[in-house]
């Protein structure tokens, strides 16, 4: 047995780790837009990368560097540096150079990047930056705060596990994302920090396994970014591990998050499960799901708060997952409007829709009535907002 405790400290939650922000003049006003993760003593990483065939420079640089082992991430805001060539990973190596001159104990330096595709790194005003960095400091706010794009809030989690045998370990964790999500692993970045003395060759079965039903199952606006990453380390200074309750830490954290992202989407104010059951097998589901999720037709009677379930059932139909419109029923929350071949949309029952989608959060279950699939999407509506930021996103 174990219980799972919400704490405070994001990132930091977990013994031995460090994190802040500053200002290093990429953003403007002077708002924080530097972060850096380092633990006391060396971690095990495992990470996991957009499928976009288009990596960005950090991405490709993780994987020719092939760290196992770090002390030290280092994250920027405002410039993605993808599409920069071999010039965007010696920028990188510059840059972390820099860092292990100013630091001598950063150990095997990751770097993590968001933002503007296609421009080149501000090194000089990066390498400034981080040298006014305390590696002692413990703010994670700072931090969660500075890898910041267009979200509008930062977004943290942190538990203890407490174990029937008096044993603990702590998980923290920090996430950016807002606009561009459509993880495939998407632009969104998080970094989970652990005590744990979890196996290292356990770390990335694991990440993937619980970046299916989460980070993987969210959508904004169906666009896959360059950026994607997602990065586990694990210190192991609790000496502690339990794999069933570290898995269910792990997936609950990254879950949590994942829904923080769609709830922050670039001008939303739905977040909405979308709920197959009854698929002929659950990679249909997953199909299903995720098309309602992407659906920009979907997204702007959401935004509407239109119940028009007309919409989920042709999304189902042109996904290409086998369905059947005698066999098909839409629920909104818990007002069903189409049972099996029956309309049940009269004014009544479209009100009590209405009123369901008027919410900040519910869910829209399609049960397909063919078999026994099932997987669960999460999205959220399209509306003005999210063209007014992306028109002059750049500018």
């Amino acid at each position: 047995m174990y219980t799972v405790v919400p704490i405070d400290g994001g990132v930091c939650a977990p013994e031995g780790f460090f994190a802040d922000g500053v200002a290093a003049g990429l953003k403007p006003e002077n708002r924080k837009d530097l972060a850096f993760i380092h633990s006391d003593t060396l971690c095990d990483i495992r990470a996991i990368f957009t499928s976009n065939r288009f990596q960005a420079a950090p991405i490709l640089h993780f994987k020719k560097e092939e760290i196992e082992r770090t002390n030290f991430v280092l994250i920027n805001a405002k410039n993605a540096n993808a599409m920069t060539g071999p010039a965007g990973i010696e920028d990188i190596d510059l840059i972390l150079e820099h860092a292990r001159a100013n630091f001598r104990e950063i150990k095997n330096p990751v770097m993590s990047s968001t933002g503007v595709i296609g421009v080149r790194l501000p090194k000089e005003k990066i390498m400034k930056g981080l040298e006014g960095f305390d590696l002692k400091a413990k703010d994670p706010d700072a931090a969660a705060s500075a890898i910041m794009t267009t979200d509008s809030y930062d977004k943290q989690i942190a538990f203890e596990v407490r174990l029937e045998s008096g044993d603990s370990f702590r998980i923290g964790a920090m996430a950016k994302g807002a606009g561009m999500i459509n993880p495939a692993m998407a632009t969104m970045l998080c970094f989970i920090t652990t005590d744990a003395a979890v196996p290292a060759d356990e770390m990335h079965p694991m990440l993937r396994s619980c970046a299916a039903t989460t980070f993987n199952a969210i959508s904004v606006d169906g666009d896959t970014s360059t950026n994607d990453t997602v990065m586990l380390l694990a210190n192991g200074k609790s000496g502690v591990f339990h794999r069933e309750a570290f898995l269910f830490a792990l997936e609950k954290a990254m879950h949590e998050l994942a829904l923080k992202i769609v709830s922050d989407g670039e001008g939303a104010t739905k977040c909405v499960a979308f709920k197959i059951t009854g698929a002929a097998n659950d990679e249909e589901a997953t199909v299903a799901a995720r098309a309602l999720s992407n659906s920009l037709l979907v997204k702007t009677a959401l935004y509407g708060e239109d119940p028009n379930w007309g919409r989920i059932a042709s999304t189902i139909g042109a996904s290409g997952v086998t369905c059947d419109p005698a066999t098909l029923t839409i629920t909104f929350g818990n007002v069903t409007v189409y049972r099996k071949g029956e309309i049940l949309f009269d004014a009544e029952q479209e009100e009590k829709a209405a009123r369901i989608m008027r919410k900040s959060a519910f869910s829209i279950h399609c049960d397909l009535g063919v078999g026994s699939g099932k997987f669960t999407a999460y999205g959220c509506d399209l509306g003005h907002e999210y063209v007014k930021i992306n028109a002059d996103y750049r500018t």
